[in-house]
Formats: C-alpha cells, structure tokens, sequence
C-alpha cells in the first residue's frame, strides 16, 4: 500500500523526463479530447465545466510556448515566420478564452464561440506539429532538457491556477 501512497508525485518524474514536443502534443491531444467532449454534452453545467478546462490548458499551454518553446526555436531555426505566425494565432485564441471564461453557456453564441475556438486550435495544432515541431527536431535543441523546464513552468502556474 506504500507504492499506492506515493503515486499523485511520480506523474512528475515522467513529465520530467519527456522532450519538449511530446510534452506539447500530450497538450493537444488532452485539448481535442475536452473539445470532443464538449460536442458531446447539452448540459449546461457539464459545458461551462468543460469550457473552463479547455481555457486553463490552453492558457498554461500557450504561456509555456510564448515564454520557453518558441523562444529556443525561433533562435534554433533562425525563425522569422513560424514563431511570430504562431504567436498571432495565440492572440486570436486568448481573445476567445477572454470571452468565454466565466461566462455562463447561454446558447448559441457561446456554443459558436467554443466552436471557432477549437476551430483555430486545430489549425494551430496542425501547423505546429507538421511545420513547427519537425523543423525543431532537426536543430541541435535539446529537446528533453526544454521538456523539463516546460513541464516545471507549467506544473507552477497550474498550481497557481489552483
């Protein structure tokens, strides 16, 4: 029963260990599940719940990009239109967070608002993972070690997040 104790820390260690773009594809594929999710439900409750999931991940996911990721490969890459393209399309998903975060799932509005945001998700995820993240593997980034720090950041501001 001892091992059973000590299992909500060691998510942590493995977390640790993962490189950068696995890191951040388990992000996406976490994303896409609550999407999923979403069209799932006509609960109103279970729709506000879901919503303010998908709003704290991608809140903790785009500021752990914005402030380490992008960064390293706009750097690595000599970057002048992938990381700045990536970052616009940030601003387009915050401005949806803002206005779906704490608000109440009053019907058709919202239920569009949550729409294109997963709409512009999808789009950013498919860029990131077919243009973005195979160019960076080919750099001599070390991958593992900006997985850690990233995972260090984002356990930090989910903890802040309560």
């Amino acid at each position: 029963m001892t091992a059973h104790t000590k299992t909500p820390a060691t998510p942590k260690a493995p977390a640790a260990a993962t490189d950068a773009i696995a890191l951040l594809k388990a992000d996406h594929a976490t994303v896409s599940d609550l999407f999923a999710n979403y069209e799932k439900t006509n609960s109103g409750s279970k729709k506000k719940a879901l919503v303010a999931e998908i709003c704290s991940e991608l809140s903790v996911h785009a500021q752990i990009e914005e402030e380490i990721f992008y960064p390293a490969v706009k750097t690595a890459l000599k970057d002048k239109l992938l990381v700045p393209e990536a970052t616009v399309e940030h601003a387009g998903i915050k401005e949806l967070i803002s206005q779906l975060e704490g608000v109440e799932p009053d019907g058709a509005i919202y239920d569009a608002k949550v729409k294109v945001l997963s709409e512009y998700v999808e789009h950013h995820v498919k860029e990131e993972q077919n243009e973005m993240f195979p160019k960076a593997k080919g750099t001599s980034l070390d991958l593992v070690e900006l997985g850690a720090r990233m995972a260090a950041r984002k356990a930090d501001l989910l903890a802040a997040r309560g």
